[in-house]
């Protein structure tokens, strides 16, 4: 996390007045690696930490605890379990500035509580790791990805769920995004993706998921997709995530009506592949698409055309991000009349 502080002694007045503001990234989850787990670890998550959209929130001591902005019930429950868990006050005021779009695949939810607990913790006097948080918060469930977007950012490649395990999965990798790529967001305003109930029994409902699938999918990550990404090869990064992705649309084309969960979304792809992008896909449960494209000047000409393209459809936007290699930004402020 990048870490801003500042020094308020013992001053516990002082303290109370201070605001806690907390920016954090949002991220696409690039697909499970074994869905079967029949080696003792199921899942495995290779994921990309995101530039932009992020959730910003600030927190303040409070006579009672409120929320305020976008999200705000879903902070209000990440309050109370975090204060129920570490016994610590939940008084506090919460506003939420900004907030990842919910159920869109770029992990709302996850960062919206490490934000939120990592607030509460931090004007309690309290120092804990995100992963700390996050398992606290029950996020971490079957990837990782999340909290290391929240802890330093990249592009993380996590071990999967241990048989028997509660804790969060560990990363088992952490390489940078380069500069110069571009990832091509294309939104559906007008769909959610799967969460909650409907995701544990869609997970449930999918197909076996056959040995030599996840054997596949690991040599595509571990050894084409984070070689090519160390060498900064997007050719071959693009070339293995999209064909991950293929794979993963096909297994999951029963839960999700197709490889990707909007129709709208699938048309974009379609339309991007054969302009002869590769590095296409869904995040997560979407219906948030993407596109990995290696220059800047290409990405912008890319974004533009879709933009004229699929101008009647009100409910898909698009937006050219960068990786980002830091995590979440954690600042003090002095509180002014204005907070």
């Amino acid at each position: 996390m990048n870490t801003t502080t500042r020094d308020f002694g013992t001053a516990s007045e002082e303290r109370n007045r201070a605001v806690v503001r907390i920016t954090a990234p949002g991220r696409l989850h690039l697909g499970f690696l074994d869905l079967s787990g029949t080696l003792g670890r199921r899942f495995g998550s290779l994921g990309i930490t995101l530039d932009r959209p992020s959730t910003v929130v600030r927190l303040r001591r409070a006579e009672r605890l409120t929320a305020s902005g976008p999200d705000a019930g879903r902070a209000l429950a990440a309050v109370e379990k975090a204060a129920a868990r570490f016994g610590i006050d939940k008084a506090v005021e919460v506003t939420v500035e900004t907030a990842l779009p919910p159920h869109s695949g770029l992990g709302s939810g996850t960062q919206l509580g490490l934000a939120v607990a990592t607030g509460l913790c931090l004007v309690n006097g309290l120092d804990l790791t995100p992963r700390e948080v996050g398992a606290a918060l029950g996020r971490g469930a079957r990837s990782a990805i999340g909290i290391g977007a929240f802890t330093e950012g990249g592009v993380i490649l996590d071990g999967g769920k241990k048989r028997g395990s509660d804790a969060p999965p560990p990363i088992l990798s952490r390489l940078p995004f380069p500069e110069h790529w571009r990832i091509l967001l294309v939104y559906d305003h007008a769909h959610r993706g799967l969460s909650g109930p409907e995701e544990v029994s869609a997970m449930e409902g999918l197909p076996p998921f056959a040995d030599t699938l996840a054997g596949h999918m690991a040599r595509l990550a571990v050894m084409v997709a984070l070689p090519a990404l160390a060498e900064a090869d997007v050719d071959y990064f693009a070339a293995a995530v999209g064909e991950m992705q293929r794979l993963l649309g096909e297994h999951y084309a029963s839960a999700q009506g197709g490889r990707y969960t909007s129709s709208s979304v699938a048309e974009v792809m379609d339309w991007l592949e054969t302009r002869g992008l590769r590095g296409l896909g869904q995040s997560s449960w979407g219906p948030t698409g993407f596109a990995i494209i290696g220059d800047p000047e290409e990405a912008e000409q890319v974004i533009g055309e879709a933009r004229a393209r699929f101008g009647d459809r009100p409910a898909l936007a698009f937006d050219c991000a960068r990786g980002s290699n830091v995590g979440a930004r954690i600042e003090w402020l002095a509180c002014l009349e204005q907070c």
